[in-house]
């Protein structure tokens, strides 16, 4: 009897990965996926993310012997560099602890290394594997020059004070400084890492280093080099795609319910721009439980949300207390009923359970604000049943493109106003679509998005190798 792996959220079953290479996949990429798996026994969660792409790429691979013959597979799923190291830090009992901080330096054939870093305790190098690979995808989507990383610590900022975040932001940078820069890895924000965090960073590269990098870290604060709406980018960014998604049908939001997890930055402005649009967001989550409020979260309760966890770094449970609606701190937002589904918390929050709940509570399009938030079957589902789905690698890529627009103001020492970034953002958001949409036509499967994109962003990167040689 085999039993469920739980990958940071819901049960996936072990015998699906291998069941997928024996049934699906070409001698190829079943080659490649097996070598990935004996490589790191143990990254199952950087296994499915290599599983989810690998099998989609199966149309491109055969009509274009070239990847194979240069063997691209085996180069795109191997890192170009991880970097490990410790992190001391000393608390504010004056007691030294230490964490392990990381870099995987994924691919960078068609620019820089470009990622977020993610301080949490489920952090390790399988995960950061796993958001790196898709990295390389995501950032290739959006068109602009960058190369695909992730990076981050297993440090916990949750219940920390501000020295001691800063203590440890100051030497997490004593090492990561020298892997950095302007030409050559470019860090952001990830899941722990917001305003503060990016400040304390950046505060930290420039005593180190004595001068300002202000291409060094994107996030930044708008006084210092940073870009109006990146805050706002990745949750824009998903509610954009899902509009341009819900006109291949001839819909739109205006009127629709919609379901949001999360409650920190993707979530909050995925709800904001949904508002603004004319939908009723009806649910919030935290690690901790999520809440039902089914007359809507207006932008008056949104702001009251965001000062509970921007500021007050409270519990969405106060949420309910505050404004008499259900809260639970068991299942999730996905047994409601609802038109759009907008997981923007963590990955494998949705699994095949919650999948097809949505289904049958008529759910017309799911737009992915977090990294591979869907496990495999739950996306199954999404795509037997016909559903609008955008994949994380497209649907969230808002927050890379701006970070990548953020860079572009940084080499002009020039700001761009709101409505311009803005702007620039929703027209990125329209051509990922529009290529994923017009690949998924050209390789036989009409609205795949799935296939689609991840066959759109491979492409760019691998004929990119293949440009500059074997060493690439």
């Amino acid at each position: 009897m085999t039993h469920p792996i739980h990958l940071y959220g819901s049960p996936v079953d072990p015998t699906r990965l291998t069941l997928l290479v024996c049934v699906s996949m070409d001698k190829y990429i079943e080659s490649v996926y097996n070598r990935v798996v004996a490589k790191d026994p143990d990254q199952k969660v950087f296994h499915q993310a290599a599983l989810e792409v690998l099998e989609s790429l199966e149309p491109a691979i055969k009509k274009y012997p070239k990847y194979e013959e240069f063997s691209i597979l085996e180069r795109i799923t191997e890192p170009e560099r991880i970097i490990q190291f410790r992190v001391p830090w000393k608390d504010k009992d004056g007691k030294i602890q230490v964490n392990r901080g990381y870099r995987i330096q994924f691919n960078s054939a068609i620019g820089p290394y470009k990622g977020g870093l993610r301080l949490h305790p489920t952090v390790n190098q399988g995960v950061l594997k796993f958001l790196g690979f898709e990295q390389i995808f995501k950032n290739s989507l959006t068109t602009l020059p960058m190369g695909g990383a992730k990076g981050g610590s297993d440090f916990d900022p949750k219940g920390k004070t501000d020295a001691e975040v800063e203590g440890f932001c100051e030497s997490f940078m004593l090492e990561l400084y020298r892997h950095i820069g302007q030409f050559i890895d470019i860090p952001a924000g990830d899941i722990g890492v917001g305003g503060r965090e990016i400040g304390y960073l950046y505060g930290a590269y420039r005593k180190i280093t004595n001068h300002h990098g202000t291409g060094v870290l994107t996030g930044k604060g708008g006084g210092w080099g940073g870009s109006l709406i990146r805050p706002e980018a990745t949750g824009y960014g998903c509610v954009y795609f899902v509009q341009e998604m819900l006109k291949t049908k001839k819909e739109d939001l205006k009127g629709k319910t919609v379901c949001i997890s999360g409650s920190g930055n993707v979530a909050q402005y995925a709800t904001e721009k949904c508002i603004q649009l004319g939908a009723k967001v009806i649910s919030s989550s935290d690690s901790t439980g999520w809440i039902h409020d089914p007359t809507g979260i207006t932008q008056e309760k949104l702001e009251w949300v965001m000062d509970l966890k921007n500021n007050r770094r409270g519990r969405i449970k106060e949420y309910a207390d505050h404004f008499n609606v259900d809260y639970s701190s068991t299942g999730s937002p996905w047994s409601l009923k609802c038109d759009i589904a907008l997981p923007c918390a963590t990955q494998n929050e949705v699994d095949a359970k919650e999948a097809k709940a949505l289904v049958d509570n008529g759910v017309m399009a799911v737009g992915e604000g977090a990294n591979m938030p869907t496990v495999p079957e739950g996306v199954e589902i999404f795509l037997e049943n016909k559903i609008l789905y955008g994949p994380g690698k497209a649907a969230n890529a808002g927050g890379v493109s701006v970070s990548g627009l953020e860079m572009a103001q940084n080499s002009q020492r020039f700001f761009w106003t709101r409505e311009e970034v803005d702007a620039k953002l929703h027209q990125i958001m329209q051509n990922i679509h529009a290529n994923a949409y017009k690949t998924s036509e050209i390789f036989g499967v009409k609205g795949n998005l799935v296939v689609g994109a991840n066959i759109a962003g491979f492409m760019k990167v691998a004929n990119a190798m293949i440009d500059q040689g074997h060493g690439a």
